[in-house]
């Protein structure tokens, strides 16, 4: 943080300067990946030696999946990726633990848009039975069914090319799998070929 915070000094002080601003926002960008990396490593660890603490606390779904689209709506823009919303019926109130069903919802938005070159990526909530549903579906490269069954093992990536080319530990979805566990939930994915893939959240 240290480091990140001075950077975006450097990079404000040098306003009108290019080259040192494309150095400074180069800082930056490393030092967010950095950070990526170094939280989902503390997480992975808290997760394997049983120290993660979960809240159950009141929060209404259709803010959460409103809050959370607006929070990776920079990163839609910047591939003109379209983001929607699809909201059912939902109660105003229910018990869970509201940054951690953000950081499953935030990961797999992120990939969805990461993974999508062109078209849509939706975040659907609705309510089945007793339990609360997320549905992250987009039009993006589908999975195969080799690769979905390695999918939320730590460190597995679809396959050695991603890590060149879209970077990330491998450690996103393994997180995220267990986070919907420690949660009375599940987290499983269904893929079409040439049409995308769907993230349920349970």
């Amino acid at each position: 943080n240290g480091v990140l915070g001075l950077a975006q000094i450097g990079f404000r002080n040098n306003y009108g300067r290019k080259e040192a601003q494309e150095t400074f926002s180069q800082i930056l960008h490393s030092g967010k990946l950095l950070l990526t990396i170094i939280n989902d490593i503390l997480d992975f660890s808290k997760i394997e030696a049983g120290k993660l603490a979960l809240e159950e606390v009141p929060l209404d779904p259709a803010q959460l999946v409103d809050d959370t689209l607006q929070g990776v709506t920079i990163l839609a823009s910047s591939k003109s990726i379209r983001l929607r919303a699809d909201k059912a019926e939902l109660p105003s109130s229910v018990l869970g633990d509201p940054v951690r069903i953000t950081q499953v919802l935030y990961n797999l938005l992120s990939n969805a848009i990461k993974f999508t070159e062109h078209g849509e990526v939706t975040l659907s909530a609705r309510v089945e039975g007793e339990q609360l549903l997320f549905i992250v579906s987009d039009t993006g490269i589908s999975i195969s069914e080799e690769t979905i069954k390695r999918l939320f093992q730590p460190f597995e990536q679809a396959d050695s090319s991603v890590t060149r080319k879209f970077g990330g530990t491998g450690l996103g979805l393994t997180i995220s799998h267990r986070l919907a566990k420690l949660m009375g939930g599940a987290l499983s994915v269904e893929s079409t070929l040439g049409k995308g893939s769907a993230f349920c959240l349970r």
